[in-house]
């Protein structure tokens, strides 16, 4: 199984990376290996009305979000909660990539979603994220399904360290455990 976790915090060293890098860590640690992440920090994708991404020339950030994208089996997309809301940045990835030039995205895969938050958050983007994937896997006529499940990082910059691991909170580590399980266990029932 192939797997990407898309951090889209346009912010370096965001705790949506730290969380993000964390998922690579537990989920490698039961033996998945092809596990990458993509940092938003490099994200140049052009605001929707002033440029498109141009499939045939490709930024390196833009290649690499859709090479790991499009390979993917299951696709984590980590997000920041910003002003009880779902980031731009990811808002206008979706909307630039949604279209037919890049169709494959949203093909045959399992979509696992996390809110991150430096206090109590992240429930509000993943439920406007379902939304708008599952809206942009309709009108693409393709197959692909939204894992109902998600996780809402709640002060993840007290749980993770700066190296992305678990400080020791037992709930924290159950809990991030058993999303990964239940994303596996669809992409599984999913992809076959």
């Amino acid at each position: 199984m192939n797997i990407a976790i898309i951090a889209t915090s346009p912010r370096q060293n965001s705790n949506s990376l730290r969380f993000s890098k964390y998922l690579q860590k537990v989920l490698q640690a039961s033996n998945y290996q092809d596990v990458t992440v993509v940092d938003f920090y490099h994200f140049d994708i052009p605001s929707v009305g002033r440029g498109i991404v141009n499939k045939n020339e490709l930024t390196p950030f833009q290649n690499e979000l859709i090479t790991a994208w499009g390979n993917a089996d299951l696709v984590f997309f980590v997000t920041p909660e910003y002003n009880f809301t779902v980031n731009g940045d990811l808002l206008n990835a979706l909307h630039q990539l949604g279209g037919k030039d890049f169709a494959h995205l949203f093909h045959n895969k399992v979509f696992a979603l996390a809110g991150v938050s430096s206090g109590r958050g992240g429930k509000i983007p993943c439920i406007e994220l379902t939304t708008v994937i599952n809206k942009i896997i309709n009108f693409s006529n393709q197959y692909s399904v939204v894992s109902p499940r998600i996780y809402e990082s709640h002060e993840t910059h007290k749980n993770l360290d700066e190296n992305a691991d678990s400080v020791g909170n037992t709930i924290y580590e159950t809990t991030v455990k058993a999303f990964i399980d239940y994303s596996l266990e669809v992409t599984k029932r999913w992809v076959g």
